[in-house]
């Protein structure tokens, strides 16, 4: 006899159902999402095996966000219900409702928990180890790092669709960033366009150096280009030209503050990769930084969880379906892209890297570059990135550092 546990999580609540291997229905309650709540669960399996003694005791939920961490982690790690061998599994909620499409039955909390049991019951899951605190750790900093890109990226865009009223030749006449500490300093200045047009060379490019601390090696090229570039803009009228002074204002006190941000969370990220051992694996890949190597390591957790390299490419999303029927064998299939977004960014982004430091990565690349007349940049870096799980399960799961491989 097993029993099986279904949990439908939400903020609030814990509908649960308790379900044995007869599809009997042993005890359906609903619970509040705390502590309270989850040792209510914790005593109702403690209650059932001191009748019945279960040869398996499953408890399975949805991964849903932040909702599913506190109860799974808090049931997958006391020690009593380890003592009764307790499997806690954390399943894709894409995988229960195509289990509940096959019922014609109304959507509801209670049907949810039991449909979740009988989905347990079914066995058509993976019970895989719950993520140690030190990598969950890990992962809210990566994320957070991730997140806060996306916002940089995005108010440097607003930026530039500002500045081009402004000074609509600027970025094409300067060789240099927009976004360094000088011109952001020297565009956001008290100083307006019109003052720096009117500057002779030798005083602007005496600002420049001053400003960007004697590390420009031609700050009289640089003065030249701005000062022309400002001279052949288009004007903005008074109002216009006050308001976009403020939006630019406003768009540059919030890069400096998310680049400040993105510092401390690398910092931290630092210090939590120390305790790390496999990020020395990681590490010795040429081309695999810290903020890969955290984000890799932070997504994957113990590489225990996972049964095989393939098991790791799935999850992340770099998989493939295959299409069969008869003699036919279809050599045109999609990539699944249904797996974890942030570990597919992170091993791609990562394999692009090693591609440019590793012979044998560059070769894989411009091979598989060449094989196809469209969408070539992609196709060839997802399956280099692809080849790249190979190493990154071998090296986790072997604790071994990189040795590029040997030509013949």
């Amino acid at each position: 006899m097993k029993l099986f546990v279904g949990i439908d999580v939400s903020s609030e609540k814990l509908d649960t159902c308790f379900l044995d291997s007869e599809d009997q229905i042993l005890l359906e309650t609903s619970l509040p999402n705390n502590v309270v709540g989850a040792s209510k669960i914790k005593e109702h399996i403690i209650q059932f095996t001191e009748n019945i003694h279960y040869e398996r005791i499953i408890v399975g939920m949805e991964a849903t966000s932040v909702y599913s961490f506190h109860p799974s982690t808090f049931l997958a790690e006391d020690a009593e219900l380890k003592s009764l061998g307790i499997e806690v599994a954390v399943i894709n909620p894409k995988a229960i409702h195509r289990f509940k499409g096959l019922f014609e039955e109304d959507k509801t909390d209670k049907i949810d928990a039991y449909r979740i049991a009988d989905f347990l019951r079914f066995g058509r899951f993976n019970t895989s180890l719950i993520k140690e605190e030190k990598y969950m750790a890990l992962q809210r900093l990566t994320r957070s790092r991730y997140q806060l890109i996306g916002q940089l990226t995005e108010m440097k865009q607003h930026f530039l669709e500002n500045l081009y009223y402004e000074c609509n030749t600027l970025t094409k006449e300067i060789d240099t960033s927009i976004f360094g500490a000088t011109m952001m300093d020297l565009l956001t200045d008290s100083m307006t366009l019109e003052d720096i047009a009117n500057m002779s060379l030798e005083d602007l490019a005496a600002i420049l150096q001053e400003k960007g601390r004697g590390r420009f090696s031609n700050p009289q090229k640089l003065a030249k280009s701005l000062s022309k570039a400002i001279r052949d803009s288009y004007r903005l009228g008074k109002v216009m030209q006050d308001s976009v002074d403020v939006v630019l204002a406003s768009y540059a006190m919030m890069i400096k503050t998310i680049k400040k941000q993105i510092k401390e969370l690398d910092k931290a990220i630092q210090q939590l990769l120390e305790i790390l051992p496999e990020s020395k694996s990681l590490l010795s890949i040429p081309g695999v930084g810290p903020v890969y190597a955290a984000g890799i390591i932070a997504e994957i957790g113990q590489i225990e969880r996972f049964e095989n390299e393939a098991k790791v490419a799935k999850y992340a999303g770099l998989y493939w379906k295959r299409k069969q029927s008869g003699n036919f064998e279809s050599e045109r299939t999609t990539i699944t892209k249904t797996g974890n977004h942030y570990l597919r960014y992170y091993l791609i982004e990562a394999a692009n890297s090693v591609m440019r430091n590793e012979p044998v990565y560059r070769e894989y690349y411009l091979k598989k570059y060449h094989e196809v007349p469209k969408h070539q940049h992609k196709r060839a870096l997802v399956l280099t990135a692809r080849k790249f799980v190979r190493m990154v399960d071998v090296l986790l799961r072997n604790h071994q550092l990189y040795a590029p491989e040997r030509s013949v």
